[in-house]
């Protein structure tokens, strides 16, 4: 099985999207384009439940093949590296029960195989998940009410950086934050393979504003495959043709 890129949209947000296309089917464009969803919706400390807000993350994170989770602010940075992980697992799972469906015939799935044999799929497994590409995409939601909370995203998606810099394949992540100033969403960290950088940008993101959760994922999908990021990777590999 060939080392390929896992893509993955991860979106930090705390409520309700309000403006534009409904979000979970943006999501699931992008599934359709390889790139997964995960969502992580941080609550208030004091728990008042938003079942709408909450709903709509499962919501996004399913119809995007990825994983959900929510959590309270001072939890929030195990949260990231365990949703990120998860998921890059999660992928490579999918990726793996395809390959055994085309070998074993499309009765059959990992479940059906014995335990020694499913064992020896998940080393597999674990095996690329140290080597594959992993590109992220970080969407913060700074809307009005993730004010507060901003400063704690910061400092999760530096561990995010730090814990994920062990592995063997390459990382590249990127920061987009909605609304932006005059669009839906707009950049705040152009693609890296570190986010400890980020210290010196994050002051300046400013909240306020509507909520436009599904435009900003349709923009973000996009943002795979740019220039600058065939760039990036060329500065590793300078014998790598002009895509």
């Amino acid at each position: 099985m060939k080392k390929g890129t896992i893509k993955q949209i991860l979106l930090i947000t705390d409520g309700c999207s309000n403006k534009g296309e409904d979000p979970a089917a943006t999501a699931a464009l992008a599934n359709q384009q390889g790139i997964t969803v995960n969502v992580i919706g941080i609550m208030e400390d004091t728990h008042t439940e938003e079942t709408e807000g909450l709903q709509e993350v499962e919501e996004i994170a399913q119809s995007g093949g990825g994983v959900s989770q929510l959590v309270y602010k001072q939890s929030l940075s195990q949260t990231v590296q365990m949703v990120t992980k998860q998921a890059m697992t999660q992928t490579l799972q999918g990726f793996v029960n395809k390959e055994l469906k085309q070998i074993l015939g499309s009765e059959q799935s990992m479940e059906d195989l014995d335990p020694e044999k499913r064992g020896e799929i998940m080393e597999v497994v674990e095996d690329m998940g140290e080597t594959c590409d992993l590109e992220v995409l970080v969407l913060v939601d700074t809307s009005a009410s993730m004010h507060d909370k901003l400063e704690t995203v910061k400092e999760a998606l530096i561990d995010l950086s730090l814990s994920l810099n062990a592995r063997i394949g390459r990382n590249r992540f990127s920061i987009f934050s909605f609304p932006g100033k005059r669009k839906d969403m707009e950049k705040v960290f152009d693609w890296s393979p570190r986010l400890d950088s980020i210290s010196t940008i994050f002051p300046k993101l400013t909240s306020g504003g509507i909520t436009p959760t599904g435009p900003a994922i349709r923009e973000a999908m996009y943002q795979f495959g740019k220039k600058t990021l065939l760039r990036s990777f060329r500065d590793d590999e300078a014998g790598l043709e002009e895509a």
